[in-house]
């Protein structure tokens, strides 16, 4: 059987030059929800369960000039596809893994801010999630890292940096924070609010703290809603590390901590409580660039946008007290997977083992206020 890693994947996506063509052969809801960018859909994953023969008319269409890469969930199915395709003699492979896999792949950028110092964005185009490293005069800080530390880890070592702290800008619903052991692992602070931290050994931080990095600074500002413990940290006025309090394109969502049982509060006050961390927010310098901790596509790093530019197109900072905080608790989306037992493991209250937190946070990462 022929497989291709996923990180084989991402770096033969992003050449120039390549004749590839991802095959999803998952439902179409499912691929609707999460796929790889540029990734085709065609829905014989019923087939290839019952008689893989009966899927051969949906794949004949394919190009056969292109080297197919097959994907599922985990990467079962799609090697029943590689072999169909096999002896339809199409060039194929299968993804190792399938969507598992791909939610690994880690890639990272410098972001070209006004800063004495280095600001790398990491992306995980698998789930959508954005977390950054600043390095200053050899020091540097982690935030919003993921589990999979490697990546963080060769970002230190790429510009021979020492980790002085770990910053969780909340505890997170859609993905297992790497904080906490990031920053045992180094010895140094792990940050992150106590409204948040709620059973998890952590650095308290609080509104108007500032933090030092090398000779940068840090400014803590509390911006409750999403969590209760929410912050986002201005860094010398030319960044915003935000979290899920503001997306470029929309707000984070007001629920998932009540309906995880880990909030006293309900949806309308959190609503309320969001919209006052926005003016905040709204407050800081026009050319400051937004770094939040999502984007709602696969995303190819850097994200960036200046706050000025995103007062132009997210529809949520235009709205009055009154409609913010009824749009935001009347329309729920899609819960992302497993959030429940995801924020429970970074607050402390639940610990997965390791070999179990990939499946626990494998699907999209539905974080956003829609």
């Amino acid at each position: 059987m022929s497989d291709i890693s996923p990180e084989e994947l991402g770096e033969r996506l992003q050449g120039e030059e390549n004749n590839l063509l991802v095959v999803d052969i998952r439902h179409q809801g499912e691929f609707d929800d999460w796929h790889v960018p540029g990734s085709v859909n065609v829905d014989v994953y019923d087939e290839l369960a019952g008689d893989p023969d009966k899927a051969k008319a949906a794949l004949s269409g394919l190009p056969e000039e292109k080297e197919i890469i097959t994907v599922c969930g985990a990467g079962i199915a799609a090697e029943t596809a590689t072999e169909v395709l096999q002896e339809m003699d199409y060039n194929a492979a299968t993804l190792e893994d399938g969507m598992n896999g791909w939610s690994r792949v880690h890639r990272h950028a410098s972001v070209s801010v006004d800063l004495d110092g280095t600001l790398v964005q990491i992306a995980r185009p698998g789930k959508g999630c954005l977390s950054h490293v600043l390095i200053s005069d050899g020091k540097a800080a982690v935030f919003d890292p993921s589990h999979y530390l490697e990546e963080y880890e060769r970002i230190l070592d790429e510009y021979d940096a020492e980790l002085v702290g770990v910053f969780d800008t909340h505890a997170h619903a859609d993905h297992v924070s790497g904080g906490a052991e990031l920053a045992d692992r180094h010895g140094v602070p792990y940050y992150l609010h106590p409204k948040d931290a709620l059973a998890i050994g952590a650095t308290p931080i609080e509104d108007g703290q500032t933090v030092a990095v090398g000779s940068l600074d840090i400014e803590i500002i509390h911006t409750p809603g999403h969590s209760e413990g929410s912050v986002s940290f201005d860094i010398e006025g030319a960044a915003l590390i935000t979290g899920d309090t503001l997306f470029h394109e929309s707000v984070g969502r007001v629920e998932l901590g009540v309906e995880a049982g880990i909030e006293d509060s309900n949806v309308e006050q959190n609503a309320a409580t969001l919209y006052e961390s926005l003016q905040r927010l709204q407050d800081r310098a026009d050319d400051a660039l937004v770094l939040p901790a999502h984007d709602p596509g696969s995303p190819e790093p850097p994200v960036t946008a200046t706050l000025s530019e995103i007062r132009e197109r997210n529809e949520d900072l235009g709205r009055d007290r009154e409609e913010f905080i009824q749009e935001l608790a009347s329309d729920i989306p899609d819960h992302p997977p497993n959030f429940e037992r995801v924020k429970r493991t970074n607050v402390g209250q639940e610990s997965v083992p390791a070999d179990e937190l990939a499946e626990l946070e494998l699907g999209p990462n539905n974080c956003a206020a829609e």
